[in-house]
């Protein structure tokens, strides 16, 4: 979760050339602590479906406007979708430099705190576009919630409270859900007990590298209190009949927290097109091991996890 080094010199290249559009901004939570997001328009009259993003950063730091997304949002413009990239409070900023307090159980409840107050900002976000969606000209049964690492987390607790009814879902509409999830290197922190879904989530498409020692490809759990990676959700989405796309990358780290937006773009649309779009069902997991890739440690202590995305 903590800034990533991109290995690819096709990404860097891609977000330094790429086309800084202009986005239109706008306060969705004002006060003290006022958070914004940033609408991009697709091109083309109408409700466009939309796209609302996360970004990553250890629920510590990051930008909604990050060179490394704005290729992703410009190739989702050209097929046909807005995006809106948004602020959310960032509750573990302190913690940066240090892993002495998250690994206690203080530490728990501030990560827990963490992840609900950036899940409470991802559906306050959405409220904003429901009640503004005519002036967006956006469709309000097309927002789609997509996140990166700690955004990723953020998006999928968002939609793990919207199925369970939750009193952080209280504020949008009883019947609304998010028409899709895509989730880059993501998670869902739940609390003495595995997650569950007590209504079917929507349809959700799941990026994760085995390798990755910033988000659980698995989980990380102390007496079941902890995060459920990618691996884990997929798990239960199969069992649950919910429909599901999963890309499981082999022995690849916490670079599958950006690379598919660049790398994997066809999938990505195919997923939205098919799943969103069309209402297509589906559940699926793409093994994926890329040529030239040496087998490597996959399994790691909460200890390792704290010290990769907090310790200096």
């Amino acid at each position: 979760m903590k800034k990533i080094l991109l290995s690819t010199i096709f990404i860097l290249a891609m977000a330094t050339l790429s086309a800084q559009t202009k986005p239109t901004t706008y306060c969705f939570v004002e006060g003290a602590e006022p958070l914004y997001l940033d609408h991009y328009r697709a091109e083309g009259e109408g409700a466009h479906p939309c796209l609302l993003f996360a970004f990553g950063g250890g629920f510590s730091h990051g930008d909604r406007a990050h060179e490394w997304y704005i290729p992703y949002f410009e190739k989702l413009m050209s097929s046909g979708f807005d995006v809106v990239s948004i602020d959310y409070r960032l509750g573990m900023a302190y913690t940066e430099g240090s892993d002495k307090e998250v690994g206690t159980l203080e530490g728990a409840r501030m990560m827990y705190r963490a992840v609900n107050f950036a899940a409470e900002d991802v559906l306050r976000a959405t409220k904003f576009l429901l009640d503004n969606a005519e002036k967006l000209g956006i469709n309000p049964s097309l927002i789609v919630a997509s996140g990166s690492s700690a955004g990723a987390i953020a998006v999928l607790q968002a939609e793990n409270y919207l199925a369970n009814h939750s009193k952080y879902a209280k504020i949008l509409p009883k019947n609304f859900n998010f028409a899709g999830v895509v989730a880059f290197a993501g998670a869902i922190y739940s609390v003495l007990s595995k997650p569950h879904w007590h209504n079917k989530p929507c349809p959700i498409m799941l990026f994760h590298g085995n390798a990755d020692r910033n988000v659980p490809y698995r989980k990380a759990t102390i007496l079941s209190t902890g995060f459920y990676g990618s691996d884990f959700i997929a798990d239960q989405l199969h069992k649950k009949g919910a429909t599901y796309y999963f890309h499981s990358a082999h022995y690849r780290d916490h670079i599958l927290a950006v690379s598919p937006m660049y790398d994997n773009y066809d999938e990505i649309f195919s997923f939205l097109n098919r799943c969103v779009l069309n209402k297509e069902h589906i559940q699926h997991t793409n093994e994926f091991l890329a040529d030239g890739i040496e087998p490597c440690q996959t399994e790691f202590t909460i200890r390792e996890y704290l010290n990769s995305n907090y310790s200096k």
